[in-house]
């Protein structure tokens, strides 16, 4: 499902100059906003809808997860900090992008995300609950705007570049770097100076939240000690270490500043480990060495939750296709914890892989009474049915879904499928059309809509089909006119 569309990029760059434009005249022609940090470039609305479409670009061009079951997880562990913070403008999204580069980025409209290497090098979720934390703070602190904005008053002619580079560099570090140093020329030392105070404010902001959320405050200088001295000697450092300087002073600051404040003993969390394991058995190295490393991390008693090896093996016997010892594992899972999503999840993917669909769909029907809207038991439960034929039912589940859910790229993928099994050309092209707006892709969304036009049967269908072409048209006219 990594799909990559060109014309989201197009979008980005005409956007970013709109925002160039609003900064060259804000500087030529008005008096300076007394106020927040960053407000006079940048309002908070106009920051949603870039940040907005930095998502839709982010899904075209960069592999991210489309994985309930961790998405769930990391938002459930980002919104219990967000509930803690001060200064938020915005509901927050995080989403993982799948790398094992050692990185964690934010940027406009309350957007976090996270690469799955960052998540398997920390080795207790107070240490992720500290990345988190940091990156939060950069956005409730607005320093992405601050930046741009101080950018803008002594080379306003380049910030079309700096703000592009500063949004690459985010997710891509080495290209991005390489993108600000040529549009800062001879500014660049200055910005370097007011990242680091970027840097020890959001550290100082970060901790305070981290440890008002219940999280061990030695989360954080744990974590950054651990990577200066994995990478102490190291040419090529992570790509957080670019972005995220690290010199000793921080990591003492950190360790000072988490000394003020008492230990919080935590046991290890449950669905850190799980989602440790389901990162490794899915996504990274091969299913023979990871049923072999499981098995040795079981027999030699060297995990943190027994459970979570087990899953982490059940997955790997699945990646082999060796369903019947997944199943044994993850039936006994579920049955002591038959609400943890993660063994639903997986169970699903077992039943539907040895063509048992009733008992997915059981299983699913159950839970989809306790939490109907939940993301992982809706998408499992209409893919169920989509493998047993039953679309119509399918469709309902999708639908009622997305009601609650506007946008969600794999709820739209997935009853794009629905609807293309089942025949029904003028849904599935409509349907497929959100998938491309999501990416950013407005003309081939339209064109979709079009095709699903010369498809409709009734003038209800062309009716709506027509406001949403409008729509997708208005969407595209709005980034102009920014």
């Amino acid at each position: 499902m990594k799909i990559k569309l060109l014309a989201t990029s197009a979008i980005f760059a005409s956007l970013l100059a709109t925002v160039a434009v609003d900064a060259q005249q804000h500087n030529r022609n008005e008096l300076p906003d007394i106020g927040a940090a960053g407000s006079s470039i940048l309002s908070i609305d106009k920051e949603r809808v870039v940040g907005n479409a930095m998502m839709r670009h982010l899904r075209a061009s960069q592999p991210m997860l489309q994985d309930p079951v961790m998405t769930e997880y990391i938002n459930d562990l980002g919104n219990r900090l967000v509930r803690n913070a001060n200064d938020v403008n915005y509901q927050f999204t995080f989403f993982l992008i799948d790398n094992d580069e050692i990185n964690a980025f934010a940027f406009f409209g309350g957007h976090v995300g996270i690469h799955t290497g960052l998540i398997t090098t920390a080795d207790t979720e107070s240490e992720l609950a500290s990345v988190l934390a940091h990156e939060i703070s950069h956005v409730t602190q607005r320093h992405l705007a601050r930046r741009i904005e101080a950018q803008s008053k002594t080379q306003p002619l380049t910030t079309a570049g700096m703000l592009g580079g500063i949004l690459l560099a985010l997710v891509n570090p080495t290209v991005g770097m390489a993108t600000i140093s040529t549009s800062m020329a001879a500014s660049q030392q200055a910005s370097i100076n007011y990242t680091r105070g970027n840097e020890k404010e959001a550290d100082r902001v970060g901790m305070n939240l981290l440890v008002k959320s219940n999280f061990d405050p030695m989360g954080a200088p744990s974590f950054f000690g651990k990577m200066a001295e994995r990478f102490r000697y190291k040419s090529k450092p992570p790509a957080m270490l670019l972005t995220h300087p690290l010199p000793e002073s921080r990591i003492s600051d950190a360790r000072l500043r988490a000394q003020n404040y008492p230990r919080i003993q935590l046991p290890p969390s449950l669905p850190f480990e799980l989602t440790k394991a389901r990162i490794r058995a899915r996504y990274q190295k091969e299913g023979k060495a990871n049923v072999a490393h499981f098995k040795g991390v079981i027999d030699k008693l060297q995990y943190a939750l027994k459970p979570a090896a087990q899953y982490g093996l059940a997955l790997s016997y699945f990646e082999v296709k060796q369903y019947d010892e997944a199943r044994e594992i993850l039936e006994m899972l579920h049955e002591g914890d038959k609400k943890n999503l993660f063994y639903v999840d997986a169970l699903t993917d077992v039943y539907i892989a040895t063509d048992e669909h009733e008992k997915a769909i059981a299983m699913l029907s159950k839970l989809s009474k306790f939490m109907p809207h939940n993301q992982v038991v809706a998408l499992n439960y209409a893919n169920a049915l989509q493998e047993h034929k039953e679309y119509g039912k399918a469709a309902e589940v999708l639908q009622d879904f997305l009601l609650i859910n506007p946008g969600h790229f794999l709820a739209y993928d997935l009853l794009t499928t629905t609807y293309r099994k089942a025949g029904k050309k003028a849904l599935m092209h409509s349907s497929k059309a959100e998938v491309l707006a999501l990416l950013g892709a407005y003309p081939k969304a339209i064109d979709e809509l079009q095709s699903g036009y010369n498809f409709a049967d009734d003038s209800l269908m062309q009716k709506r089909i027509k406001a949403r072409i409008i729509q997708f048209e208005d969407e595209q006219n709005k980034l102009k006119r920014l």
